[in-house]
């Protein structure tokens, strides 16, 4: 390739084609490519590689704490879970109508590996995802120096079209928190989908905010296009490994340690 035609694609911000351009110009030679047959060639290969830098940027800006797809998830564990039923919410629909699905149950039942499966699947569809764990969003909510990089903060996560609030309830939340919660809740209430994963049932979660009325407000708004599925059984991490007998000295007992 020459220097101008180089630079010029450069400038152009044509990636893409500066890379793969002399290889189809050897390739267009061999095959008697026309004009027309070349230059889609070229168009589609830089429409792919800006599709899939997209995709990257928007895997990246939604936070996932680790790669899950749905195909990972092991249903035979979870009978109380159908797959069948589980897939309408990977449909865009879910974020259309502007669904709710809560994951409730103990730790390590793939209740978060099911909720970022779901959000990756949104992100391929092309939406706006974020994945936030409460934990995460209740220091952001306390440290907000100003009242506007709170307002800034409740609006990123309204304006989303899939927010993902992972691991409520793992940890009680400062009063301070529970208002803000309401206000991401009701700004999104059927204008955006949301996915909330607890260890707690649904009757202990004004607890966690120290407000019931309040509380009361968020799930009704949640619910009133959700739906909700309790998760059961042992944990998946503790898959194979046997219960360890510790014999704890001085008491002249043995523990038995299930964890």
């Amino acid at each position: 390739m020459n220097e101008t035609l180089d630079q010029k694609l450069a400038t152009l911000k044509l990636g893409r084609i500066r890379q793969i351009y002399p290889g189809w110009v050897e390739q267009a030679a061999h095959s008697e490519l026309g004009y027309a047959e070349f230059l889609d060639q070229l168009l589609t290969e830089e429409l792919l590689a800006r599709q899939e830098n997209q995709l990257r940027r928007k895997m990246k800006a939604a936070g996932f704490p680790y790669a899950a797809t749905i195909e990972q998830f092991d249903f035979s564990l979870r009978p109380e879970l159908k797959r069948t039923v589980l897939m309408r919410f990977f449909d865009s629909s879910f974020i259309t109508t502007a669904g709710s699905l809560l994951l409730i149950g103990p730790s390590g039942l793939g209740k978060t590996h099911l909720s970022v499966a779901l959000g990756t699947k949104m992100v391929q569809l092309g939406y706006h995802v974020r994945f936030v764990v409460a934990q995460q969003l209740a220091n952001a909510v306390l440290t907000a120096a100003t009242r506007a990089d709170l307002t800034r903060l409740i609006s990123s996560l309204i304006s989303c079209d899939l927010l993902i609030l992972d691991e409520f309830g793992y940890l009680t939340l400062d009063p301070h928190v529970g208002p803000v919660l309401y206000q991401i809740i009701a700004g999104r209430y059927e204008k955006g989908a949301t996915v909330i994963t607890s260890n707690k049932s649904l009757a202990t979660w004004g607890d966690l905010v120290g407000d019931t009325a309040l509380m009361m407000a968020i799930i009704d708004r949640l619910l009133h296009h959700g739906e909700v599925f309790y998760l059961r059984g042992p944990s998946f991490r503790m898959r194979g490994k046997e219960p360890v007998t510790l014999n704890v000295k001085g008491e002249g007992a043995l523990v038995t340690d299930k964890a």
